[in-house]
């Protein structure tokens, strides 16, 4: 999830003692779970909890590199850009969880089922306009401008089994083509990818179950878990008692930080992932009295960003999160120095709010807060207080993922303060700030803010296409000082992922800096991790 990217939460009802039953201490067994429902078709991937299984599901032609930055080819062997053309030479011999052998028309039938389905992320492809099979190993992509940005983007293009697919489409009378569901409901509970695990179950209001591979075409260490079980909807408590009678391996990372610290102090380990995420404070600016930049203004200076950062603290050494900076999260093009921290500054809000068109006696701000992150509620109480002291008055409103994703969709329905936390799905800043700031696509989840602002849609395309790391930092930097300027969100902090687990397991993506991945929800490569019995 990457909360932001709910797209459905379904709490469980299952009870303790039945969990316990079925999840006794079982030989290369590694339990974990998520908040948000696990969704295993590829097409349809966009939170943290689609991209833990697609990673592990599914393989991409390339990946991102551990402990540094940049790419390395995986189901491809190599590729060369020539201004907007990308060639890829494909590994030989790769087999689907099927068996069929993968080849360049797969790479083709994927891309394509991803755009004419138009879910998940596809619209990182837009800029696609050809796609071919140049030989059976050989695949080539043409785009309609030169991309900074297209490398990354393809760790975010699965590659699907079309054999597989092809055998189990289901057609409609109103199908028009030969591709009726694109295997949409065959994918819903299968898998047919190359990954070094394979879908045996999978309840989307339960728990996904997977297995290893066992002619993934790399090495995976024979301490690799041989069998993983990722659940949804576990609440707070009950993944407590399981983690500390040694009946679950890892949590989700939204377990209140008194729940991580509790179990820290229990001997459980703390894994961390450094990403490219924020918590962002959207605000509706297409709603009276948040359409007046001073009213936005006076909101943002009012917030205590110091006292945010106190509620995500864990231990000394550990925290859910670093001061942020502006719009961008520290390490990413276009960054703001430490030095230039946000800060609290009541009379700058004061000043903005009496310049504001809008008389505070005559309305009141609605603050939303995601039921299934309770570390929300407490985020919107420090707003209510924070506003209540420039005389702002506001009401707090709890609200399942499943609603708010659905009012967001019209302006008039979306509250006025919305919290997120979004993540660059790439790894690339284009991911992270175009889907969330970009005209074109406001009244998306990630877009409550409903903006429409030319200069930053100016700087989000040069980011885009500029054809050289130093024009992107320039288009990047301009689009950070002018979302500072207009504030359509507050900038709340810059988010680590903590996570609790067992001692039984390994996992040096989420433990070792120079074994990270510089991508949300790589870190859970399965493969990657050992089960110690």
């Amino acid at each position: 999830m990457n909360l932001n990217h709910f797209k459905l939460a379904i709490i469980a009802a299952t009870a303790l003692s039945s969990i316990a039953i079925t999840h006794v201490h079982a030989e290369g067994v590694l339990r974990l779970n998520e908040v948000a429902v696990g969704e295993i078709d590829p097409a349809k991937a966009s939170d943290y909890a689609d991209s833990i299984l697609m990673f592990n599901i599914y393989d991409t032609l390339v990946v991102p590199n551990q402990g540094r930055g940049g790419f390395a080819a995986h189901l491809a062997t190599s590729f060369e850009v020539q201004d907007k053309v990308f060639t890829f030479t494909l590994r030989e011999g790769v087999k689907f969880h099927s068996g069929n052998i993968m080849s360049a028309e797969d790479v083709v039938f994927s891309l394509n089922r991803l755009k004419s389905m138009g879910l998940g992320l596809s619209y990182l492809f837009g800029d696609v306009e050809t796609i071919e099979a140049t030989d059976a190993n050989t695949v080539k992509f043409t785009l309609n401008k030169p991309s900074a940005s297209f490398i990354a983007s393809l760790v975010r293009l699965p590659i699907i089994d079309k054999k597989a697919i092809m055998a189990n489409i289901v057609k409609s009378d109103e199908d028009k083509d030969d591709m009726g569901d694109w295997g949409e409901k065959y994918l819903s509970t299968n898998s047919a990818g190359t990954g070094a695990y394979k879908v045996t179950s999978h309840n989307p209001q339960d728990e996904t179950v997977m297995q290893k591979n066992p002619n993934y075409f790399l090495d995976i260490d024979k301490a690799a878990p041989s069998e993983v079980r990722l659940r949804y909807g576990l609440e707070a408590a009950t993944v407590r008692t399981l983690i500390s009678q040694n009946k679950h391996d890892i949590s989700s990372q939204w377990l209140p930080p008194e729940v991580l610290k509790a179990l820290a102090k229990g001997g459980s380990q703390l894994l961390v992932e450094k990403g490219t995420q924020e918590f962002y404070i959207k605000m509706n600016t297409a709603k009276a009295p948040l359409d007046d930049v001073h009213c936005r203004l006076a909101l943002s200076n009012a917030f205590d960003y110091n006292s945010v950062l106190k509620l995500v603290s864990i231990t000394d050494d550990v925290a859910m999160g670093s001061a942020a900076t502006g719009a961008i999260p520290s390490g990413m093009l276009g960054e703001k120095p430490e030095s230039e921290k946000l800060v609290r500054n009541l009379d700058a809000a004061k000043k903005h709010l009496s310049a504001c068109k809008y008389d505070p006696k005559d309305f009141e701000i609605n603050i939303s807060w995601i039921s299934e992150v309770p570390l929300e509620e407490r985020f919107a109480l420090l707003m209510q207080a924070n506003f209540a002291e420039i005389g702002v008055k506001s009401k707090i409103t709890k609200m399942p993922w499943a609603l708010f994703a659905e009012q967001v969709s019209k302006a008039e329905n979306t509250p006025h303060i919305s919290q997120l936390f979004v993540n660059a799905v790439t790894g690339d800043p284009d991911t992270l700030l175009f889907g969330q700031y970009h005209s074109s696509v406001s009244g998306t989840w990630q877009s409550p803010e409903h903006l429409k602002d030319a200069i930053v849609d100016q700087a989000l395309e040069q980011g885009r296409s500029a054809s050289t790391i130093k024009l992107r930092e320039a288009a990047y930097s301009k689009l950070n000082e002018r979302l500072i300027e207009i504030a359509p969100s507050i900038y709340g902090y810059n988010v680590q992922a903590v996570f609790a687990a067992s001692n039984r397991v390994k996992v040096p993506a989420l433990s070792d800096p120079e074994k990270s991945f510089g991508l949300e929800g790589m870190g859970f490569t399965f493969r990657l991790m050992q089960i110690n019995e």
